[in-house]
């Protein structure tokens, strides 16, 4: 392990607010962990973006590195789980929050926040997948897990040109699903979406025009939800019977307000999707199926961007105002020079 590296750190300043620039650190300065990782890759997620704002509601404790996602060679160990050598990722729990995370080129984990890396995966594959794909994989098991199937429908992805929302694009037509993604990128229908596998592409206020009185007319067999919002109302109202709902994120607001008709009368599940504290057995088994038969290989060869630590700052900038498309990662070996 090199005696210096480098990180992206988050810093609190004494006239308030915060920076974020990229500083050598010590490998005394790594918390506590069983589990030291020299990291390869990185990526980058709307919760990476927050880290980097004073009143983001993401970081516990300064300073901080952020970046809940991570994938390398474990370097040191003393857990009886993992050995040096090992290919292992991380994502959720707590690195990037109150844990020094993947924006660096080493991390020190707790062996029960890391996963081995699949066979079929490579570092750079599994990290275009990240939480961000992971949670598209949750989302569509849970559909399945509902009992949602290929024959009884179209399935809706909201927010389909951002992570969650491309991720599951590719995963649900890769499983046969007739997918319709709503967007508001329409101008990204050729290059990205169809030919992610969706077969039908519509905007955002398409798919969330409001249905007239109480319920609306059944349209979905299911829905990948990372949006949230007033309009996920709107979607209940117009799921078919027996379909569910899958909901995972809040760009779109935390708010909205609906009545128990679509569960009564049409039988519907509406399904939260947590991917920070997912159960171990649960989340080895979904990055199997996404090294194997879920592999999402379209959106892995479509829209994933590389970048470096300097890069950073433009980048996360980006997905907080929503100019995101696709999946970005980070190449964690900086060309900035180090000790």
């Amino acid at each position: 392990m090199k005696n210096h590296f480098n990180a992206y750190v988050v810093r609190k300043e004494e006239q308030g607010g915060v920076k974020a620039a990229i500083e050598q650190l010590k490998k005394e300065d790594l918390p506590n962990g069983d589990v030291t990782v020299q990291v390869q890759y990185s990526s980058v997620n709307y919760k990476d973006g927050l880290a980097t704002l004073d009143k983001g509601g993401v970081v516990r404790e300064y300073p901080m590195v952020p970046g809940i996602d991570l994938a390398g060679t474990v370097e040191e160990s003393v857990s009886g789980r993992f050995a040096p050598g090992d290919r292992v990722i991380s994502t959720g729990f707590e690195p990037g929050v109150s844990h020094y995370g993947g924006y660096s080129e080493y991390a020190r984990l707790r062996s029960e926040w890391l996963v081995p890396l699949p066979p079929g995966l490579s570092e750079k594959e599994a990290m275009a997948i990240g939480t961000a794909g992971f949670t598209a994989a949750l989302s569509v098991d849970a559909l399945l897990q509902a009992g949602v199937t290929p024959e009884m429908g179209k399935v809706l992805v909201t927010g389909a040109t951002g992570g969650v929302g491309s991720m599951a694009v590719a995963i649900l037509a890769k499983l046969g699903f007739e997918v319709t993604a709503s967007t508001g990128k329409k101008e990204q229908e050729e290059p990205l979406l169809r030919n992610l596998g969706a077969s039908e592409v519509i905007t955002r206020e398409e798919a969330d025009t409001p249905a007239k009185g109480a319920m609306g007319k059944q349209l979905w067999a299911g829905v990948v939800d990372p949006t949230g919002g007033p309009a996920l109302a709107e979607r209940l109202k117009q799921i078919q019977y027996g379909g569910a709902v899958a909901v995972s994120g809040l760009t779109g607001g935390t708010a909205f307000e609906s009545t128990v008709l679509p569960f009564i009368l049409r039988g519907i599940q509406l399904i939260g999707i947590d991917s920070v504290y997912c159960p171990m057995e649960r989340r080895e088994r979904l990055w199997k199926l996404l090294g194997g038969e879920w592999k999402p290989e379209r959106a892995l060869e479509l829209g994933i961007r590389e970048i470096s630590l300097d890069q950073l700052p433009l980048t996360l900038e980006t997905i907080l105002q929503g100019g995101a498309v696709g999946r970005t990662v980070v190449n964690t070996i900086s060309d900035l020079p180090s000790a």
